[in-house]
């Protein structure tokens, strides 16, 4: 006639069939529920929890040189060399004392006009992440400075 009462006696109510049913298809739903957002934020962030690699290290170095070849240069030329659509990034007018690596990560996040140049205004590239374009300078830098026999003009 009663219901078994299970714990101590304390004021613990009795689960009903109906809670034990609920409770048993109720914890695997939560489970795979933050199984979902996990998979999502990862896909989200690149899928990689890995750091970004040092600064001036060579894998950041190889990994600007990757950015850079995708993202770059069509416009840009490979090495910096420049092309029918953007400037040769090896000038003197590129160099870190006239154009610092600020003004880099400002073209890159809102484009420039030209202002040295007869060409085309650079649009925005929003697809890089930070440690992208922190790369892709490094790679500016150190490309710069081996063209340059290790000073800036």
């Amino acid at each position: 006639m009663g219901m078994a009462v299970s714990g101590s006696g304390h004021g613990q109510e009795p689960m009903t069939a109906a809670q034990n049913r609920t409770a048993s298809w109720a914890i695997p739903v939560v489970v795979v529920a933050l199984a979902a957002v996990v998979a999502v934020v990862l896909v989200v962030s690149g899928g990689s929890s890995e750091e970004p690699p040092a600064p001036g290290s060579p894998e950041e170095l190889a990994l600007g040189e990757e950015v850079f070849e995708q993202s770059c240069a069509t416009c840009h030329g490979e090495g910096l060399r420049g092309g029918l659509a953007g400037p040769p990034l090896l000038h003197e007018i590129y160099a870190p004392d006239h154009h610092p690596d600020s003004a880099i990560r400002a073209a890159v996040a809102q484009g420039v006009q030209p202002h040295h140049w007869d060409f085309a205004a650079m649009p925005p590239i929003p697809n890089l992440s930070e440690a992208d374009v922190d790369a892709v300078i490094a790679y500016i830098r150190d490309t710069q400075r081996q063209a340059w026999g290790g000073d800036t003009p």
